[in-house]
């Protein structure tokens, strides 16, 4: 005798069919009776499953209860009416159909119809699915199109902020991303700065224009932080924008608060964290030789998984083959050193500093 009760067993069972076989099985060796009293349940409930089975497993499965006449139902020439409306208006949903096309229906029955036709869309893609489709969108963009420049606080990795205090390791990283391959340029600072950030950008292009890259198509994108478009009580462009604008490229600012616009470059701060800041330095010399190796690592060797498991410099060649090889070779720079080489130039027979800009 089963302990449980059958319906016990039928509602904790994933396969309920092959309890029923040998509940029908039983029946004819024991008799309906028996078979009832060891299964806990019913003589009628053996004697519906004895009279059902056919020889299939499928004639063991549960029943539809589903009423087969429904009274609602409407006409074929009403779903006609329903679907049409819909394909005209693809993005809305059950209720804003009837309030927009004026439909005499109820809000149940035209998600009911919508349902069977297989017209309901989703609420939103999930989060994967939208990550795919923008890699998709930037594999198909120009070499070059866009490059989205952040800077990255050091300050909140532990690992390397105690090396921060004993090597005075610089504290704020400058990066530069282009968006259709992943080419990454570093520098380095110990504040953020429109100046540093100007000499940034400005190291950049002037590597990329000595290298045949056309700088004219080229869009900048920053966020809105100080370093980027100055203070926010100034009535003109900063020095950063106009630095760009020598170069006949245009500096773009995503919208207040939008961070994901920046996903490419935050994507390798997050990288950068478990890859590269937890290796241990022995001097700001030791780190930027380490930097070096590791940019041109991700540049010229390391696959990445976001781009068909291809390096950049793959995905370089195979968007422009004339390429030149020293095109990705741009080594990470201290900031306030490309400052004081910039101001220490001479202007004549004085020693007069140069505006960085020119």
């Amino acid at each position: 005798m089963c302990p449980h009760g059958y319906y016990t067993l039928m509602r904790e069972s994933k396969d309920p069919v092959h309890l029923r076989l040998r509940m029908v099985q039983e029946a004819k060796r024991r008799g309906i009776k028996p078979t009832a009293v060891l299964f806990s349940t019913s003589p009628t409930t053996v004697r519906k499953w004895h009279r059902r089975f056919d020889g299939t497993l499928g004639s063991l499965a549960d029943h539809s209860r589903a009423p087969h006449w429904r009274p609602g139902r409407i006409a074929a020439e009403a779903e006609e009416e329903i679907v049409r409306a819909k394909r005209k208006l693809l993005m809305a949903g059950a209720r804003r159909l009837k309030l927009w096309m004026k439909l005499p229906y109820s809000v149940k029955v035209i998600c009911r119809v919508l349902k069977e036709r297989g017209l309901l869309r989703r609420w939103r893609r999930k989060k994967h699915e939208v990550k795919r489709c923008l890699r998709a969108i930037k594999r198909e963009w120009a070499l070059w199109q866009q490059i989205t420049v952040d800077t990255k606080y050091l300050s909140d990795l532990p690992e390397y902020w105690i090396q921060v205090q004993e090597l005075g390791l610089p504290r704020y990283q400058y990066s530069a991303r282009e968006v259709s391959t992943g080419v990454l340029f570093l520098g380095y600072a110990d504040e953020l700065s429109l100046t540093y950030a100007e000499l940034f950008v400005q190291r950049i292009a002037a590597h990329l224009e000595a290298h045949g890259v056309d700088l004219s198509k080229v869009t900048w994108q920053t966020d809105n932080g100080g370093e980027f478009v100055g203070s926010w009580q100034a009535t003109e462009e900063s020095a950063f924008t106009k630095t760009l604008a020598g170069y006949g490229s245009r500096h773009r600012t995503i919208p207040p608060g939008q961070h994901r616009f920046q996903a490419d470059v935050e994507t390798v701060h997050g990288m950068m964290e478990v890859e590269f800041y937890l290796e241990r330095f022995k001097s700001r010399r030791d780190f930027l030789s380490k930097a070096t190796t590791y940019q041109h690592f991700f540049n010229y060797v390391r696959p990445n998984m976001g781009k068909e498991n291809k390096s950049p410099w793959q995905l370089i060649q195979e968007k422009d083959s004339t390429a030149p090889p020293q095109l990705l070779y741009l080594a990470p720079v201290f900031l306030e050193a490309l400052l004081e080489q910039r101001l220490h130039r001479t202007c004549g027979v004085h020693d007069v500093w140069e505006h960085p800009s020119f």
